[in-house]
């Protein structure tokens, strides 16, 4: 079967859990040939994973190299598309729990109109900052809200749905599957297949697209107008790629819940758990010669790594000799968080306790190194760092996130996010008591053993793909079978 595998600021470019489940899923499907299409900044960056044997092409789709800010000419056979997308994507947020279906068949509806006059004309570059773009959306939102919406903040939206579109200007890909790894715009590589070829689409999700949009949105130095306006478009995205999907695989029940909340038909979802070979993570015979925390984890918000710097500290106040390595790269665009994090360390006084290693090719290297594996994330789908630390036999303290406790079990302690104080008392516990972290470590290892190995998962996903593909082209998707779990 010929998959195209589709992520964004993942695999083949840098490291962390969904680039492995990448290499993973490749690498241990026989059979089955792979193209990748990988979402990135600007297309400079540099391969960091040997390709596999199954792995035939990888193409880029660069999102934000600059876009000329010109008065571009709308075409007038897509004046009726971006009218109705204006119009979905002005509706306020909604207040109940249930986001889903508010805008989305009309939001649908106008982005394969879009997408279709995207690819004719070649690019997206002009088509949201004309004058004609500008009126439409200027007048959907004064009609919306009774206000003018400034020229600054119309411009500014237009060029950032011309970077979050790009995907659209791409022909369809030519295979059997398309399968999205995450949510957002990723799945704009999918829906053109579907829509042009009927090609199916599956989707899985590691952490929750649309939630970690809104957890990390603050941070976005936007005006209220422009960042409702991305909300929006991301809250119309999500719920339009459950529509599309003729299967939903997330990684966790917790996962699947929020799909749930979010509009996913719980009739196409397979929670499939990531995992682990055990055969690449032995397990450590030793343990170092000071009390360490370790981490390995890219650094960057969602990670949390400044908690976990600060819990760091408390545990040092009373834990003598105690130290923090910190494993892992700040992906593209947050090497400034990454000096904030190296920042914080120094002002707490922790630079010589506190060490950040960078990457590292040996995973296990970096979970033999710690006494205890920590986990510090405000958002988890189900993380590989924890099963592959649980697979040396290393106790785990992490945030209770995602599907961490689902992972987690009794191999460790789990402990609510963005509280330092709560990580830093779990931690001091763990390393100040031998024999629970002996106990821990040896659920650990049995635990992964039993729930959670690479084969499990990999053998699912064949068969996802086996009945999406008997499904004719996805638009009616029959029940699906009993859940993929290993719980």
């Amino acid at each position: 079967m010929r998959v195209t595998l589709v992520s964004e600021g993942t695999y083949p470019f840098a490291m962390g859990g969904v680039s492995v489940w990448c290499d993973q899923l490749m690498s241990g499907l026989d059979g089955h040939e792979f193209e990748f299409v990988a979402l990135t900044v600007d297309g400079s960056a540099q391969p960091m994973w040997p390709a596999p044997p199954s792995l035939t092409r990888v193409r880029t789709i660069p999102l934000w190299t600059p876009s000329p800010r010109g008065r571009g000419r709308l075409d007038p056979g897509l004046e009726g598309a971006l009218v109705d997308l204006c119009a979905a994507l002005v509706e306020p947020l909604p207040t109940q729990p249930v986001l889903a279906r508010a805008g989305v068949g009309t939001f649908l509806g106008a982005l394969r109109r879009i997408g279709a006059g995207i690819r004719e004309r070649g690019s997206t570059a002009g088509l949201f900052t004309g004058d004609r773009a500008v009126e439409i959306l200027g007048t959907a939102w004064e009609d919306r809200t009774g206000e003018p919406l400034t020229l600054k903040d119309a411009l500014d939206w237009g060029d950032l749905l011309e970077h979050l579109l790009r995907p659209l200007q791409e022909p369809p890909v030519d295979s059997d599957v398309v399968h999205a790894s995450m949510n957002g715009p990723s799945m704009l590589v999918g829906m053109t297949a579907h829509w042009e070829r009927g090609t199916p689409v599956v989707l899985s999700e590691h952490g929750t697209y649309l939630r970690e949009r809104y957890l990390l949105e603050g941070d976005a130095p936007l005006t209220s107008a422009v960042r409702f306006l991305r909300l929006n478009f991301y809250r119309l995205l999500s719920a339009a790629s459950y529509q599309v999907a003729a299967a939903i695989a997330p990684h966790s029940h917790y996962n699947r819940r929020w799909q749930l909340l979010c509009g996913a038909d719980p009739d196409r979802m397979h929670t499939m758990y990531n995992g682990v070979a055990l055969a690449d993570f032995p397990v450590a015979t030793a343990e170092p010669d000071e009390p360490t925390v370790s981490f390995l984890g890219r650094i960057d918000p969602v990670k949390d790594v400044r908690t976990l710097v600060r819990a760091f500290s408390t545990v040092h106040r009373t834990v003598p000799g105690s130290r923090l390595r910190i494993f892992g790269a700040a992906p593209v665009g947050q090497e400034a968080y990454l000096r904030d994090c190296q920042d914080l360390a120094s002002d707490l006084g922790m630079q010589s306790r506190v060490a950040f290693e960078g990457p590292t090719r040996k995973p296990f290297d970096a979970y033999h190194s710690g006494s205890v594996v920590a986990l510090s994330s405000i958002s988890e789908g189900f993380p590989f760092s924890i099963v592959e630390a649980m697979a040396c036999g290393r106790p785990v303290v992490c945030t209770n996130v995602g599907g961490v406790a689902e992972a987690v079990g009794d191999a460790g302690v789990v402990v609510p996010p963005q509280d330092p104080d709560a990580l830093g008392d779990a931690l001091r516990a763990v390393l100040e008591d031998d024999e629970q972290r002996a106990r821990m470590g040896a659920r650990a290892r049995l635990r992964v053993r039993d729930r959670f190995t690479v084969e499990r998962w990999t053998t699912a996903y064949a068969d996802l793909y086996a009945l999406v593909t008997s499904q004719g082209d996805g638009t009616t998707v029959q029940p699906a079978p009993a859940e993929v779990t290993t719980s």
